[in-house]
């Protein structure tokens, strides 16, 4: 209590507040601390900026792609056998699917016989050609001989007929008598019915050599000109067996490219028809990435720069490294199914995408293969033109 009453008796002095320029100088003193903060600040991110940004366009709207092999049957038949799975990496060559081959190879052994056939009647054609060919020349010399012998029947033919006039004009006298005028009359008979004889042998031969020439003609029609190896049937029949051939090959089907196996659509025993897809095979280690950048965007993209890509498959620790190898001919909605008619109706303007093709490191894809419609972030240089 007595202290309490000394307390009163004896307040505490009062500190004295500062004087208002004192506050005042404080508070610039802060304001000018915080506005060199901001504007080193402002200062760095510019820089920064400048060094990293500049120059540089960005978009997340970015899918991977590939040239993916369509792989479909050139032949038709039952499945025998499956080798591969979905999601299975194949190599070019390796064997994907087997189909039944009786069919074909039954085709083969016609076409074989047949090839055989054409190759046989060729032959006999060469060889009708070659006896043909001797026909015509033995008639030949059965129409020389003909022709001599009506020769020699017109001979003698001449000479009895002077024999029976030189007869006839002495018969008078009596120097002839009758039965040698009746024996000139028959010689000269005689003679003439071998000149008819002759007349007709030459006749015979020149019909039987109208004959083998046109056998001849008929045979040289086919091999005129040509060996066996390039006779026209020949010929014809040699691409018909490779065509049978070629179809047994294709019974069995094998992977076009380097890939992954995707959308598998066959089953063994199923039978499928020529021109049936039968499953993808995506190329990844050749794949590329389409950026669909802004048409506000495009005032400095080039063919060649640089880009820097990172995709949510593997996060940020893996930078892709690319180069700009084209720039699509249209946007995706001047290409759509229904394109937009701007024409009519209220219009708003809406920004478009242009697609931008991206060529990736062989070598990054080998250590880390991305898979087709992944999403990707994409940034190009463009300062490097």
């Amino acid at each position: 209590m007595a202290d309490e009453t000394a307390a009163a008796a004896n307040p505490a002095p009062e500190t004295p507040e500062a004087p208002p320029e004192a506050n005042g100088a404080k508070r610039k003193k802060l304001l000018r601390i915080l506005a060199i903060v901001v504007v080193t600040v402002a200062i760095l991110w510019g820089l920064w900026y400048f060094l990293t940004q500049a120059g540089r366009v960005h978009t997340d709207n970015a899918y991977v792609g590939a040239d993916s092999a369509q792989v479909t049957a050139l032949v038709s038949g039952p499945v025998k056998e499956v080798r591969v799975s979905g999601t299975q990496a194949v190599k070019k060559g390796d064997i994907l699917v087997i189909l039944d081959d009786a069919d074909q190879r039954i085709a083969v052994a016609d076409a074989e016989a047949a090839l055989r056939l054409a190759r046989q009647r060729y032959g006999q054609a060469d060889a009708t050609a070659d006896a043909a060919r001797a026909r015509v020349a033995a008639r030949g010399a059965d129409i020389a001989q003909a022709r001599a012998r009506l020769r020699d029947a017109n001979a003698t033919v001449e000479r009895a007929r002077a024999e029976l006039a030189r007869r006839e004009s002495i018969a008078g006298t009596g120097a002839v008598s009758g039965e040698e005028l009746t024996s000139a009359r028959a010689a000269l008979a005689s003679a003439s019915a071998a000149r008819d004889l002759a007349a007709a042998g030459i006749a015979s031969a020149e019909a039987t050599r109208g004959s083998a020439s046109g056998d001849l003609g008929a045979a040289e029609a086919v091999v005129r000109g040509t060996t066996i190896d390039t006779a026209p049937d020949v010929a014809a029949a040699e691409a018909r067996l490779e065509k049978a051939r070629l179809d047994l090959a294709r019974t069995v089907l094998r992977a076009p490219v380097d890939g992954i196996v995707t959308n598998r659509q066959v089953q063994v025993g199923q039978r499928i028809a020529a021109g049936a897809p039968i499953m993808v095979l995506v190329p990844i280690s050749t794949a590329y990435v389409d950026a669909n950048f802004k048409e506000s965007q495009f005032e400095d993209i080039r063919i060649g720069q640089p880009v820097e890509l990172v995709s949510d498959y593997y996060g940020g620790d893996v930078v892709y490294r690319g180069k700009v190898i084209g720039i699509a001919g249209g946007t995706g909605a001047a290409f759509s199914l229904i394109p937009a008619q701007n024409a009519t109706g209220n219009w708003v303007k809406v920004v478009q995408r242009l697609p931008v093709r991206i060529a990736l490191d062989p070598k990054q894809l080998k250590e880390h293969p991305l898979r087709v419609g992944l999403s990707m972030e994409a940034t190009i240089d463009t300062r490097g033109r």
